[in-house]
């Protein structure tokens, strides 16, 4: 299968932890695509609020949400990220959150839509502005509860993320620019990432791995990646 599947999904489970849980809808595509929702007590209902991140589509994901609660909101956290945000957000009458300063991505949105600026309503999560250019044309959202830090795009875990002796690595576009000032210091249980399984284990560790050496390790990594891509 190639980086970014077209056919039929089958729902793959992923980065499971208390009030939490991830897919992957393709399992065999090399964007390994992951989804995440996280579930926050309501203090005025007998459910949790649940909170989806960036999610693509699949059969048994309404039935993986209702394990958690009652979806509160589904947000996208990159520019690049719409995947089937409106279709679910509407499948549950809850909205889609985008970050006020991101453009060009609510009014391709066929759903309810609202607005966050540095916290994600009352999901309990602080928004953190991973990238906001234009060279790249990047924009990016990551989202931290002070335990679990979520980051779209910047960060992965997918083969083609990843370095030498790297849980996580940063994205091939911004391995000579990896956002340090943003995501360093944040010192997480977990991370969740856009693209391939989260890390659960000495969490902080493999961020901070990530962002000192992306620059070093570069020249390796865009080596590999053709050498894939050729077939050598």
């Amino acid at each position: 299968m190639g980086m970014k599947a077209d056919g039929d999904p089958d729902l793959h489970e992923i980065d499971r932890f208390g009030r939490g849980v991830g897919w992957i809808a393709h399992p065999d595509e090399g964007m390994e695509r992951a989804s995440h929702a996280v579930a926050v007590p309501n203090e005025e209902s007998e459910t949790d609020d649940v909170w989806v991140f960036d999610p693509v589509d699949a059969p048994g994901v309404d039935d993986l949400l209702a394990e958690l609660g009652t979806v509160a909101g589904v947000a996208v956290g990159l520019d690049r990220h719409k995947r089937d945000s409106a279709a679910i957000a509407a499948r549950h009458d809850a909205p889609v959150y985008v970050a006020e300063w991101m453009t060009g991505v609510a009014d391709e949105l066929d759903a309810s839509v609202e607005r966050f600026g540095s916290r994600l309503a009352d999901s309990g999560f602080e928004a953190v502005r991973v990238r906001d250019s234009t060279v790249p044309p990047w924009q990016e959202a990551g989202f931290f509860d002070g335990e679990t830090l979520i980051v779209p795009e910047s960060l992965g875990s997918a083969p083609y993320f990843r370095g030498e002796r790297e849980r996580l690595g940063v994205h091939p576009m911004l391995r000579l620019t990896p956002p340090a000032e943003a995501l360093s210091g944040l010192n997480p249980e977990r991370v969740r990432v856009g693209h391939g399984v989260g890390v659960d284990e000495r969490a902080a560790l493999a961020v901070e791995d990530a962002l000192s050496g992306s620059r070093r390790k570069a020249p390796r990594l865009y080596t590999q990646t053709l050498r894939s891509a050729i077939g050598i």
